[in-house]
């Protein structure tokens, strides 16, 4: 059962359903395997009829594969799995070049003005995500494959690359109790904190190895929890930090699979900080960075 809608949420989905419909979005496609018909899109709401607000997950999972573009991730397998009972972006964007300021960007709305990959950036008190959490009395972790250990600041080891992974960046969360190995990861997904940000190693995120590599790694380690959290009100996130070429759209491939999903392609303009306010909206919390709207029309 959704819980109440927030006069924060409310006014987020209002500034939605008033965007949708002078931008004319265009009505979510079914996926091949999914059956029934689409709710109707944000875009038949008048502008006095509130779009649906973001659903009050228990759980939220965000994983973050590297430098692949909306055509070659659409071909990974399990990827196109999750696509198929789950909603699809086909026009996200990352925000810009490289990848670091991409992951500040999901992370807390902004680039800070960080334009590489350089390390270690140390962005204190600034609010993010993370800090919003907990203020709110909320849980956060970071799982950050190859972390030496937890709390590490270390900018690389072996496969690890602290440029990935923004939780170290923010005081709130730099710690051992939020910034955490993936080896840390609950076999028991009830254990997981209300939002996490699984960050794979440079060899599995498909930077350094294969498309395919990043894949099998997807289903190994997270297939069981996307199976779970259909069943368990919770949600995951697979994004792309950017496109790897300096293309200007920047366009990559976003999925969310879960609970309260309305299967579907969605053509809409969605961003990193699009998704950081859909994640924030789910918690009732404030949007942090430039003003854009949580993405409401893709639950059931």
């Amino acid at each position: 059962m959704r819980r109440a809608i927030s006069i924060p949420v409310l006014v987020a989905g209002l500034l939605l359903g008033t965007t949708a419909c002078t931008t004319g979005a265009v009505t979510p496609t079914t996926s091949p395997s999914a059956t029934g018909s689409p709710s109707p899109a944000s875009g038949s709401h008048s502008a006095t009829t509130p779009a649906p607000a973001v659903p009050a997950f228990d759980h939220v999972v965000i994983v973050v594969e590297e430098n692949h573009g909306l055509a070659e991730a659409m071909t990974m397998p399990y990827l196109s799995e999750l696509r198929r009972t789950g909603a699809t972006f086909r026009d996200s964007h990352g925000v810009t070049h490289p990848s670091q300021p991409n992951y500040l960007a999901l992370w807390s709305g902004s680039t800070h003005g960080v334009d590489s990959d350089a390390c270690p950036v140390d962005l204190g008190s600034t609010p993010s995500l993370g800090s919003q959490l907990l203020a709110a009395g909320h849980t956060v972790a970071g799982y950050s494959q190859g972390l030496p250990r937890a709390g590490s600041l270390t900018c690389n080891a072996g496969s690890y690359a602290r440029r990935h992974n923004p939780l170290a960046d923010f005081t709130a969360t730099a710690g051992a109790d939020h910034d955490l190995p993936f080896s840390a990861f609950p076999a028991d997904y009830r254990a997981l904190p209300s939002v996490a940000l699984v960050v794979p190693d440079v060899d599995h995120d498909a930077h350094d190895g294969s498309l395919a590599t990043a894949d099998g790694w997807l289903r190994t380690e997270l297939g069981g929890y996307a199976t779970w959290a259909a069943a368990h009100n919770s949600l995951l996130i697979v994004t792309f930090d950017e496109q790897e070429s300096a293309e200007p759209a920047n366009r990559i491939l976003t999925v969310f699979s879960g609970a309260h999903v309305r299967p579907g392609s969605y053509s809409e303009s969605i961003d990193h900080v699009r998704v950081l306010h859909t994640v924030e909206s789910a918690f009732q919390l404030p949007p942090l960075g430039p003003p854009s709207p949580p993405i409401t029309d893709v639950w059931r």
